[in-house]
């Protein structure tokens, strides 16, 4: 899966909310609002570094989902591909 490649921009902060997550970058400053709910935690993207694989207990879309969004992540650049 995509979680293998990435990690958090070391200028990136992520942030458990009710709605999912906020990210900061303190770059810009730029926020990103993910209303992801309780499909993603925080500790998940600060340690994409560590992780081979998406949770086994998500189903294939959204383990689809999951890895768009990822992607769009990295397009933003909130994520870096290490």
């Amino acid at each position: 899966m995509a979680a293998a490649g990435y990690m958090l921009h070391p200028a990136c902060r992520v942030r458990q909310e009710g709605f999912g997550l906020l990210f900061y970058d303190s770059r810009g400053p730029r926020l990103l609002f993910a209303e992801t709910g309780s499909l993603l935690d925080a500790a998940f993207i600060e340690n994409l570094h560590q992780i081979k694989a998406l949770p086994d207990n998500l189903t294939t879309q959204q383990k689809n989902s999951v890895d768009k969004f990822l992607g769009q992540l990295l397009e933003r650049g909130f994520l870096r591909e290490q």
